[in-house]
């Protein structure tokens, strides 16, 4: 062999013992940031040792993230608090205080508390966050500023028509169906016992997102109309070229809820290799098709205009402290954001209130003798003012949004120098705090020993004292500066739906001993309610 080869044999050779050590360096450098990355925050947080919980979360962020991805966080929590008691460590660096009083140190205006990185898996690569997922506190209130007037009583009172419009033709549909089912009565399946059989959840999220897409876009989906979930969604790509594809609105909002709640209680660092996982990547789709739902129908507002006092006329009317208005793209933000706070979370809740209702006929009865003897002369579709002030009406509701919490997951905040205190323990800067709505509305100290109970009479049975310690106890909406800004529209809403509703038919539940089945991901989601509905008889 020539001496020339044996040079080149060993140069190579020196190559790859090189090239084996560096890449050993690298691995073992990776595996070094890993652990640090996993064990930095056990160790930095020293007053969370004291706290009890799962014994991977004190270590890790794995557990969290896998509680998560199961759809049953509320639940699980609320199992650990029964166990441990008030305070439950859910990651290395995040406790969960399941205390009422734990809301205003946590959420209040005074605090300084930040949200948390949670929410940055909620904003949409390449495009604007909205007023939900901003976490600097001077841009949220600049947001909240422009947005803040859309929602007030005036507004809202603006908008009625547009709900009742809507809450009609849903009733609409239901009276068809009722008659189809009349005409069958035992001769069909649809028809048995005189009731017409449908899935529910399917109609009040038909009703939901027509509804919120009437008030943030100017017009509905037509899902009520067609009896079909298929909206546009326009795409565009890096070199400004549009298409637009049809899809289930329905489907990709709940795949957006599950996702952003899964991703955003991982570690940043984690985020990219979960999305490498087929369960994230084919769920983070939906999140850019959310995002091209807006854009599309913005899009159409703006090229075609209106006239229309509604939602979207309001946010392109709102001026920040500068007299400045949102650009297209904030102001397409904020619509996502209107779309879908505004769907799910209705179209939820009122499944869960018909359930309620089914499930507890004596309630259910007490409901229906109060609408027929308010009701007397009212439309099909009662105005606000005709039910807002039902006493039994709205015990029902707030009996509803205490025992299915919208979102039940303690809602993340972070911790700003130099740290607090929170019901006598210390926490330091950087510490990630949450308060689980799910557990604080079933708390007997609070509500009472029939806490886990469903009674809307707690609410008319309370006196004036009793009344304040519920108000303390609920985080229906949040409570602080970042608070839900819609709840006079949601409230506007549920109260039309429910006295509507239960005025004008008779529900059967085709399986009532079964407990509604629930699947969480941001939003607690009934996922099935299949029932019977009829036309009730005139009272006379």
């Amino acid at each position: 062999m020539h001496a020339s080869s044996l040079q080149d044999n060993d140069d190579a050779l020196r190559v790859g013992v090189l090239g084996a050590g560096l890449l050993a360096a690298v691995a073992a450098a990776a595996a070094a940031a890993a652990a640090a990355a996993v064990l930095l925050p056990f160790l930095y947080n020293t007053a969370a040792w004291s706290i009890p919980g799962p014994l991977l979360a004190r270590f890790s962020d794995a557990w969290l993230i896998l509680t998560a991805k199961a759809g049953r966080r509320s639940v699980v929590v609320h199992a650990l608090h029964a166990r441990h008691g008030t305070f439950v460590r859910l990651a290395p660096n995040h406790v969960s205080i399941a205390h009422p009083d734990a809301l205003q140190p946590v959420y209040g205006h005074s605090t300084g508390t930040l949200k948390s990185s949670f929410y940055d898996a909620f904003a949409a690569p390449g495009f604007p966050r909205g007023v939900f997922n901003t976490r600097d506190r001077a841009e949220h209130s600049r947001k909240r500023k422009i947005i803040s007037h859309s929602f007030a009583p005036r507004s809202i009172a603006a908008f009625e028509p547009f709900v009742r419009k809507d809450l009609q033709l849903f009733i609409d549909r239901w009276d068809d169906l009722c008659a189809d089912a009349a005409r069958q009565h035992e001769q069909g399946p649809r028809g048995l016992k005189g009731f017409a059989w449908l899935d529910i959840l399917l109609h009040t999220n038909y009703w939901a997102f027509d509804t919120i897409a009437t008030l943030a876009f100017g017009k509905p989906f037509g899902m009520l109309e067609s009896g079909v979930d298929r909206v546009p969604i326009e795409f565009e790509d890096k070199h400004g070229n549009k298409r637009v594809e049809y899809g289930s609105a329905i489907k990709i909002i709940n795949e957006r809820g599950e996702v952003s709640a899964t991703l955003g209680v991982a570690p940043a660092w984690l985020r990219p290799w979960l999305l490498k996982l087929s369960w994230f990547a084919q769920r983070m789709r939906s999140v850019k098709a959310l995002t091209g739902i807006a854009l599309a129908r913005v899009n159409d507002r703006l090229q075609n205009g209106s006239d229309r006092d509604d939602l979207l006329a309001k946010l392109q009317a709102g001026t920040d402290e500068r007299g400045l208005q949102m650009a297209k793209d904030e102001l397409t933000a904020e619509a996502l954001t209107q779309l879908i706070a505004g769907s799910d979370t209705t179209s939820n809740s009122s499944g869960a209130i018909i359930y309620h209702l089914a499930t507890h006929p004596a309630a259910l009865r007490t409901l229906q003798a109060e609408l027929d003897a308010k009701l007397t002369h009212a439309e099909d579709v009662p105005t606000f003012d005709d039910v807002r002030d039902l006493p039994y009406l709205r015990a029902v509701i707030n009996e509803s949004l205490r025992f299915h919490s919208t979102s039940g997951i303690g809602l993340p905040r972070l911790i700003p120098a130099p740290g607090t205190h929170v019901l006598g323990k210390f926490f330091p800067a950087g510490t990630v705090l949450s308060v689980p709505t799910y557990t604080i509305h079933r708390l007997p100290d609070w509500w009472g020993d029939d806490a886990e109970d469903y009674r809307p009479e707690r609410w008319l049975e309370a006196d004036a004292d009793t009344l304040k310690r519920f108000e303390r106890a609920s985080n229906v909406f949040s409570t602080g500066p970042r608070a839900c800004v819609g709840r006079n529209i949601a409230d506007q809403e549920l109260l039309l739906f429910v006295a509507t509703v239960f005025r004008r038919y008779d529900i059967e539940l085709k399986y009532p001993d079964r407990e509604l089945p629930v699947i969480e991901g941001f939003l607690r989601k009934p996922t099935e309610l299949e029932a019977g509905i009829r036309r009730r008889k005139p009272v006379a």
